[in-house]
């Protein structure tokens, strides 16, 4: 049971509605993504405090349907 990007997608902007994200399958099977989220709620935070965000936003999705996410976190300049 994979997860679509755009499902991926949708869940990071329903808690973080105002970043930008790209989502990207990196193995073509819908378990292995690259995501890049740039956020003005990201200013200020340590990078291990964005990924802890967009992971929160996965609703624990992660390592179950899943597998794994490479992702690139930043504020905007």
């Amino acid at each position: 049971m994979a997860m679509a990007a755009g499902e991926i997608e949708a869940m990071i902007r329903a808690a973080l509605p105002d970043a930008e994200v790209t989502i990207t399958d990196l193995a073509g099977d819908g378990d292995h993504y690259a995501a890049h989220v740039v956020s003005p709620a990201f200013a200020g935070m340590s990078r291990v405090a964005q990924h802890k965000a967009v992971y929160a936003a996965l609703g624990g999705r992660m390592g179950g349907v899943l597998h794994a996410l490479q992702l690139t976190t930043s504020a905007p300049n």
